[in-house]
């Protein structure tokens, strides 16, 4: 069986080969990759964070999995204040990434679970290199880190030999549900109860991945498929195909709409259609917080035409700023992203997910399947616009995920040199930049398996054998 696997970090994708060499497809090969990168990627994501992909199995429709923690049911909403924290033991929301990967698992891996983490389990165990983006991203929150005990105690030792965590994914790989109902779950919450979390047992015994219909757009001879809410997917199907000429117009609308109208449907009525169409949707820009490494994009496609785009995050960059000592486990900060006024959509709840940032895709054509998933916060869906553009033709796909790109913050305006933006109203960075995005292509289009990895990250592309 051969994969074609695109991945931020080169461990991922030695994993991916690993499992495929063991007969694995590219539900295995993804899989494996994203447990890898939990160990070498931490400040990017982590066992402790939330998972959204799509899949489509060879010969069938194309699946949403959205495993996607809430707020916990004992949240005390009126002692958060005027605003969301942005990082600490109250943006800790229950963990989706286990329950997803096993979601993605029961849709078409061939391996069991224990063999697509053991890769992981080595390399936590023998430890790997600081990569340059986990440097960068430790200088960047070198204070939060020598504040909490557990980070410091694991990233700024001089190799990234992580024990703890190899026990955690042994655990899960024997028995996931360890992590939701038995002895890890029970640990992980106790130690988070001691950091102030008032996330409890009943809360992670709840969480179910959530498997449905993707929402669906037509362009061309391609139809791009992506997740519903709490999820952004409805923002990227509102550019996808829009000309060149408009497409940052186009995004300023969608980004007014999208943070004016997502929030989670188990909460209340989404205005998914004024997503979809922003231009019919009137709203004032809100500000939007430098988006930064909060997200891991892995691709995987095979020759039989099975497809996976999986992201998994911690949001911010090593998330709440908390790792959990007994278990290694780094916690995400998803609860950051909730509002506070009590009419939005978005509004934090007991049992309540936050709005989401994470934002895969795949196309189907005729002639086959392209997987697509980026980095890059709050501007994945124009980033992914950008590159979707190309997608179908470029004969490069390296190429295509290296050209240069803008992204949208708030009202800023933010281009790479070369990047087709109008000359003016632009902030330009010197090069390629962190923050226009870390993008993961993989393809299967006429019979030919193909995969490009973004320059700016640290990763890997490959067709595995």
């Amino acid at each position: 069986m051969s994969v074609a696997v695109a991945a931020p970090h080169p461990a991922a994708v030695e994993a991916a080969r690993t499992v495929v060499a063991a007969g694995g497809n590219a539900f295995d090969a993804a899989l494996a990759a994203a447990g890898a990168l939990t160990v070498a990627y931490p400040h990017q994501c982590s066992v402790g964070g939330d998972l959204v992909a799509m899949v489509r199995p060879a010969g069938s429709p194309v699946r949403a999995v959205l495993s996607i923690g809430a707020a916990a049911l004992a949240v005390d909403v009126a002692a958060l204040g005027s605003r969301m924290p942005l990082s600490g033991p109250q943006t800790v929301t229950v963990p989706g990434v286990v329950a997803g990967w096993t979601a993605v698992h029961a849709l078409g891996a061939r391996l069991p679970m224990a063999e697509l983490l053991a890769p992981s389990v080595r390399l936590a165990t023998e430890g790997v290199d600081f990569a340059p983006g986990l440097r960068a991203a430790i200088q960047g929150r070198l204070d939060d880190i020598r504040a909490d005990p557990g980070l410091a105690a694991v990233m700024l030792q001089p190799r990234l030999v992580q024990p703890a965590l190899a026990d955690t994914l042994d655990e899960i790989g024997r028995d996931w549900r360890s992590f939701y109902s038995g002895p890890l779950g029970r640990r992980l919450v106790t130690g988070l109860r001691a950091l102030g979390s008032p996330l409890a047992e009943e809360d992670f015994a709840a969480h179910v991945a959530e498997v449905g219909a993707p929402l669906r757009k037509v362009v061309g001879a391609a139809t791009w498929h992506a997740a519903p809410p709490p999820v952004q997917g409805a923002t990227f199907l509102a550019l996808v195909g829009s000309p060149s000429s408009s497409l940052l117009a186009d995004s300023r609308r969608a980004q007014a709409a999208r943070d004016a109208l997502l929030g989670d449907p188990r909460s209340g009525p989404v205005d998914v259609e004024g997503m979809l169409r922003p231009h019919s949707f009137l709203s004032s820009l809100s500000a939007s917080r430098k988006p930064t490494g909060d997200t891991v994009a892995v691709t995987a496609v095979d020759e039989s035409g099975n497809a996976v785009t999986l992201i998994q995050s911690v949001f911010e960059s090593f998330g709440a700023g908390l790792l959990e000592p007994s278990t290694g486990v780094v916690l995400h900060n998803r609860g950051s992203s909730f509002r506070l006024d009590p009419s939005h959509p978005g509004r934090i709840a007991p049992g309540v997910r936050p709005p989401h940032t994470l934002c895969p895709t795949i196309a189907t054509t005729a002639e086959g399947v392209i997987a697509l998933g980026c980095q890059g916060g709050r501007s994945q869906p124009w980033i992914l616009a950008q590159v979707a553009s190309g997608v179908l033709t470029a004969p490069d796909p390296a190429e295509q995920v290296a050209r240069p790109r803008w992204i949208l913050r708030g009202d800023e305006l933010l281009a790479e040199p070369g990047a087709p933006v109008p000359p003016s109203g632009a902030t330009f960075f010197d090069g390629p930049h962190d923050d226009a995005g870390h993008v993961q292509l993989s393809r299967l289009l006429a019979g030919k398996l193909d995969a490009g990895s973004d320059p700016r990250a640290d990763g890997l592309a490959a067709v595995l054998v």
